[in-house]
């Protein structure tokens, strides 16, 4: 049985001899080998000289080393995990008293805490308490020291930055246009979600943009998030990179190629007449009005609508006709609004959101002649006589495709309007709105990029569809100067659909970080994050 700690007073040798019973306390023995009066126990001994005859530590190293990381400040887990752990945290705790585990298989843990070391000495001792079972059944406890010393170990991810080493996978995302509104929207939608913070390293490079991983499974999710967003077809390879015979172990450095269509917002295409056909028997020539899980055509003969997704594009491919450097500005010289038409058998959805119109248009370029074009157009709603549209030359371009070629001319319009042109400088000075981007190296880049983010912009002011997945903040540093004489009917981003991030100072000194999220109403949504709770006001 377990007994309790006794009196360690010794008495003379001649105070053994000369001690009668009657000296002796009731209940009382004496010890076998130093005689002093105990308690009974099964060894018949004192604590002091159980402890000369056992030692219950024997066996537990008393001097121990554990891994440290210094860039990353990491200890070493074995066999290969690393944990962040703080000094006298339970993590670190349990961390050595893992390292002792094989060697306190026949002791009991009773207590376990640090002991105060200098913070710089690379030195952690550690004060155990164990019991054990020792002679004809009396249990023991004793209390010891552990000293771990810390030996500086860098770790592999460490090892492979210092190498230029560092990725485990690359997500290669790439899509072959000149225009790069596809990639604008994919960067908003990747910044909403956050989905960049795994990423080690972001480099944007000649018709694409690659996203470097440490772990295979963190390049997995963000192909899984493109795949479900833009309209995308994906491979997968890997390279060896290292193989350990001994242990079977090999080292692969993993490669996603994510191919997105070469379709973007505001391109003219030429469908194939099968694919025209499975989608309510529209023509052939449409316009993509917005691209998002999958690519959103409209015809602007009939205002049919349909969309294509990824997997159907892939069977049935098709290419734009034209790139927005080669959009022409008209000036509509009038126009008839197409109040009733009748679509054919099997014709598919219409528009509601647009308006079919006759147009006679003019070149701006070509003022001083009297040549004019008529067409179609899905943008009966916005225009009005005398407006300027940016729109196809069809009549006067010289087109190499395919589905194009096959067509009947008579079916081929002259021009496709594609959108209603404001004054950039004037939108441009109005917008008190901006845009969070993405921490990337740019390489390669062109010099028509700054003319490329002010239309994807634009698309935003004029797409309420296309903004709903994006997060669009005020912009402080710009005040608006409202005026009449600048109002051309330009659409705007109103402000309930902006949102500001603010950084303010409590009565406590914590740091409070809100989120205004308007609503309409009598006042604005306050979502705060007051010392890492959320409140909302």
């Amino acid at each position: 049985a377990e007994y309790t700690a006794v009196s360690t007073q010794r008495v003379c040798c001649c105070c053994l001899f000369c001690q009668t019973p009657q000296d002796t306390p009731q209940g009382a023995i004496l010890c076998c080998t130093c005689g002093i009066p105990i308690p009974p126990n099964p060894a018949n001994m004192c604590v002091a000289c159980l402890r000369t005859q056992v030692d219950i530590s024997e066996g537990i190293p008393k001097q121990v080393t554990v891994h440290f990381c210094k860039q990353c400040e990491r200890y070493l887990q074995p066999p290969a995990t690393w944990m962040q752990c703080a000094l006298e945290s339970r993590e670190l705790l349990a961390l050595c008293l893992k390292k002792l585990k094989s060697s306190m298989t026949k002791v009991r843990l009773i207590d376990a805490g640090f002991l105060w070391t200098e913070p710089h000495s690379k030195r952690i001792k550690m004060k155990l308490t164990i019991q054990k079972e020792v002679m004809n059944g009396a249990i023991l406890q004793q209390v010891f020291v552990v000293e771990f010393v810390v030996q500086y170990q860098m770790c592999d991810d460490c090892h492979r930055v210092e190498a230029k080493d560092f990725w485990k996978a690359v997500v290669q995302v790439r899509q072959k246009t000149v225009h790069k509104k596809t990639f604008y929207y994919l960067e908003q939608l990747i910044l909403k979600h956050k989905l960049h913070q795994n990423a080690l390293n972001i480099k944007e490079i000649h018709e694409g943009i690659d996203f470097y991983y440490g772990s295979k499974q963190h390049a997995q999710k963000m192909v899984d998030f493109l795949q479900c967003t833009v309209p995308c077809r994906s491979k997968t390879s890997q390279r060896l990179i290292s193989h350990d015979i001994h242990s079977n172990t090999y080292n692969y450095k993993s490669t996603f190629s994510v191919e997105i269509v070469p379709v973007c917002k505001d391109n003219v295409v030429c469908l194939s007449p099968r694919l025209a056909q499975s989608l309510g028997n529209m023509g052939q020539v449409c316009v993509c009005v917005r691209v998002t899980s999958t690519i959103h055509l409209i015809d602007p003969r009939t205002l049919q609508i349909a969309e294509v997704d990824g997997n159907t594009y892939w069977r049935n491919p098709f290419s734009s006709l034209c790139n927005p450097r080669q959009l022409e500005e008209f000036i509509v010289m009038d126009i008839d609004i197409i109040r009733d038409q009748k679509l054919g058998a099997g014709a598919g959805m219409r528009s509601n959101k647009h308006t079919l119109a006759d147009v006679w248009v003019q070149k701006t370029s070509e003022m001083d002649t009297s040549q004019q074009y008529h067409c179609r157009t899905f943008l009966g709603h916005l225009l009005n006589i005398g407006d300027l549209v940016m729109g196809f030359d069809f009549a006067n371009s010289n087109i190499n495709d395919e589905f194009l070629n096959q067509m009947n001319p008579h079916h081929v319009p002259d021009v496709v309007l594609i959108k209603k042109s404001y004054d950039r400088s004037r939108r441009v000075k109005r917008r008190n709105w901006k845009l969070q981007e993405m921490a990337r190296d740019r390489e390669g880049m062109d010099t028509d990029d700054e003319r490329q983010y002010q239309d994807f912009l634009e698309d935003l002011e004029e797409d309420e569809a296309l903004r709903k997945n994006v997060n669009i903040y005020r912009d402080a540093s710009k005040i608006p100067v409202e005026s009449d004489t600048d109002d051309d009917g330009a659409p705007r981003i109103s402000l309930m659909e902006m949102l500001e991030e603010l950084s303010l100072n409590d009565a406590t000194g914590g740091e409070v970080c809100a989120l205004i999220l308007p609503e309409a109403g009598d006042g604005i949504r306050f979502k705060c994050s007051l010392n890492g709770r959320d409140v909302l006001v």
